[in-house]
């Protein structure tokens, strides 16, 4: 009986990555508040819906690691481990959007999401060092536990006002893309491409550039210097390499990982409305707005997409069906 009970579907970690989308979408419209005086209430509901959309994750997908007895497995896991990150990395964007509200409730949910997720990026990081891992298995999702939790570290602390927190977070999500990558881009130049399921994760290429940009303008008090030049310079390519693998991802097969979408190029837009207020571009507040509605659009499509996968049992992977000759 116990073994009818447990669910047909693997729920894997990268789910989270629904929450951290609208989470992104939540944070480019608060930019939007700063700087065009958009309405506040877009951002909020994205918050409370990241917030509510997390927390549902959270309990179904623990539920279904224990009932399926992947505890030990989920974590090194070489192709779904990484993704576990986005569990604590979540929370820091919340405790930040927070704290304005209640500042003791808001830095303790980011000081303990920020705590976690250094220690759990540096776990995972000893374990990628420890096993024999294939260059073929490695993908932009590797990205996510130390180079974007360092680098949203980094601008959360600089958003609360910790300015050496914030540097010396922005030194370590800053090192971390600059090893990853030349691990992840090697791999995509020289073997062969992701399995379809992983095509989407190609997104997450244009998002170190995109979040460090953030993380510095944070930092350096909304200036564009030459720090903030530079990334921008390398996100204009990895935002232009996007365009040329539209053909690539419309291979993937419609699945959880589509939502690596999300927060990247949330993140693109996030940058750009930083850019379009500090160079006070002409004509900046229709081309934010404009910016937001193709992301808000974006996000609606894939959460929509999303339902219809999850009515008609298509979106989550099936765990494999046992062999009856096997015991």
């Amino acid at each position: 009986m116990r073994a009818t009970a447990i669910s047909p579907f693997r729920l894997t970690p990268n789910l989270f990555g629904i929450g951290f989308g609208i989470a992104g979408l939540a944070q480019a419209w608060g930019v939007a508040v700063k700087t065009v005086e958009a309405p506040s209430w877009p951002s909020y509901v994205l918050w409370i819906l990241a917030t509510v959309t997390w927390l549902l994750t959270l309990a179904a997908y623990v539920r279904n690691v224990v009932a399926q007895g992947r505890s030990r497995t989920e974590l090194p896991d070489p192709v779904l481990g990484p993704f576990t990150a986005l569990i604590a990395i979540v929370p820091m964007l919340l405790g930040i959007a927070l704290a304005p509200h209640s500042k003791t409730a808001g830095e303790i949910v980011y000081t303990t999401s920020l705590v976690v997720t250094v220690l759990l990026g540096s776990w995972l990081t000893g374990v990628w060092i420890r096993s024999d891992t294939e260059l073929a298995q490695w993908h932009p999702g590797y990205f996510i536990p130390t180079v974007a939790g360092g680098l949203i570290a980094a601008n959360g602390s600089a958003t609360l006002g910790w300015t050496t927190l914030s540097r010396l977070m922005f030194g370590y999500g800053l090192v971390c893309w600059l090893v990853l990558g030349s691990i992840i881009l090697v791999r995509l130049f020289t073997q062969p491409m992701l399995p379809p399921p992983l095509l989407p994760t190609i997104a997450i290429e244009v998002a170190p550039p995109v979040v460090a940009g953030n993380a510095w303008f944070a930092i350096n008090g909304d200036q564009l210097d030459l720090g903030a030049q530079i990334l921008g310079g390398y996100a204009l390519l990895m935002i232009l390499v996007q365009i040329t693998l539209i053909g690539v991802y419309r291979r993937a097969p419609f699945g959880p990982g589509y939502w690596a979408f999300a927060f990247s190029y949330a993140a693109v837009v996030t940058d750009g409305l930083h850019w379009l207020d500090i160079e006070g571009v002409r004509g900046r507040k229709p081309l934010t707005y404009l910016l937001l509605a193709i992301a808000t659009l974006a996000l609606a499509a894939l959460a929509v997409r999303t339902l219809l996968g999850l009515r008609r049992r298509t979106f989550l992977p099936r765990l494999p069906t046992p062999d009856p000759a096997g015991s």
